[in-house]
């Protein structure tokens, strides 16, 4: 047997899980056999017969051994993967809220998720762990997608702010002599701009108005993570005025919290109904400038308020000149499920409702600031 069949064979051992059925005739040894005994314990904990013994038991102390052999013996994505099937097969949820347990996890966006659905219930001596926890995942986000959508976001306001007959004290040399560079005189060693470019007085100041209306219902979890990742970064510019709205049946203005992400994480509850027109009459109720305002809608759309006025106050945002987007999810985890009826009535209305990875949301933001169509992915 070659090399690469031998490791073939290794492989398909370690996926089938020995006993008569799986035909490869190899019994682990070494660290093969401790990542069995691991994968044993999660994803054959009924037992599937051979020399399988099965379990992760209860109890705190099993757990976080079977978590450090797990995160001695795979690579970091694969243990975020098999930290989430432990707590959606054996419902480990509980043991999240003793320290220990928290100390030992990989932390990621779905392991912060359920970290916020489980905040009301957490003891004191397991919250300020948690907000570690929850702090390492959210500046390792920030320093991933601040950089890009800062710059993104910068040049789309610039664009927008700029104008083609300033006056003479708001004149951009440096663009106007760009753009009329093909005007060059040789003879003279000058340029003859025939378009002026320049930003309106207004450009010093805030600029726009973003508002994030974001949906906390249970399966919104990794998308209210990133939007409060965004909402920080949002607020951090200047030029922009945010405000940060998250809602299920109730509706709670978060905006004063964010200078900290984590703050605004924690002031969440995931879980519970939905009622999407009271969020946006919220928000409506605070837009003063629908004309200089984008507002982004996260949400699944499967609204528990009153459906008929929802679409008609969408419609009543968008004669107002208010910029909307509707992301379906924020997040990295596919294609969401979602009410393709509401979907079809926003799209009816000129409103697009798309899922938008992480990566993709400055791009969209930036069209939404300028107002040009929003670069919505191929489904």
């Amino acid at each position: 047997m070659t090399t690469a069949e031998d490791e073939r064979m290794r492989r398909w051992r370690l996926v089938l899980g020995g006993g008569d059925a799986d035909g490869t005739g190899r019994t682990p040894t070494g660290t093969d056999s401790a990542m069995d005994r691991a994968l044993t314990a999660l994803y054959d904990h009924k037992g599937r017969g051979g020399d399988r013994s099965a379990g992760l038991g209860a109890s705190a102390p099993s757990v976080a051994r079977w978590l450090g052999d797990v995160r001695r013996y795979f690579p970091g994505s694969v243990v975020q993967v098999m930290q989430r099937d432990a707590i959606d097969r054996l419902g480990l949820d509980a043991l999240l809220l003793e320290p220990e347990m928290l100390e030992a996890v990989e932390a990621d966006v779905h392991l912060v998720g359920t970290l916020l659905a489980l905040n009301k219930a957490m003891p004191e001596t397991t919250r300020e762990t948690a907000r570690t926890v929850v702090r390492k995942v959210v500046d390792d986000l920030e320093r991933r997608l601040a950089g890009r959508t800062r710059t993104a976001l910068t040049g789309a306001l610039d664009r927008s702010a700029r104008i083609g007959r300033p006056r003479h004290r708001d004149i951009d040399w440096d663009r106007t002599i760009r753009a009329n560079l093909k005007n060059y005189l040789p003879e003279h060693r000058t340029v003859v701009p025939e378009r002026l470019v320049g930003h309106g007085r207004a450009s010093r100041g805030i600029r726009k108005e973003v508002v994030l209306c974001i949906d906390q219902s249970g399966s919104m979890a990794a998308s209210v993570v990133y939007a409060s990742v965004f909402g920080a970064v949002l607020a951090s510019m200047r030029s922009l005025a945010t405000r940060l709205v998250v809602f299920d049946t109730a509706v709670v203005d978060l905006t004063d919290h964010l200078d900290d992400p984590v703050d605004v994480l924690f002031g969440t509850r995931l879980g519970g109904g939905t009622d999407i027109n009271r969020a946006l009459a919220h928000c409506q109720s605070r837009i003063t400038r629908p004309a200089d305002t984008v507002l982004v809608l996260v949400s699944d759309l499967y609204e528990g308020g009153i459906r008929d006025e929802m679409a008609q106050r969408v419609a009543a945002l968008k004669a107002s000149g208010v910029q909307l987007v509707v992301l379906l999810a924020l997040s990295d985890e596919g294609a969401p499920a979602y009410d393709r009826e509401h979907a079809a009535t926003l799209a009816a209305l000129g409103v697009p409702a798309f899922a938008c990875t992480p990566d993709h949301f400055p791009e969209v933001m930036a069209a939404a600031l300028e107002k040009r169509p929003l670069p919505v992915p191929e489904a």
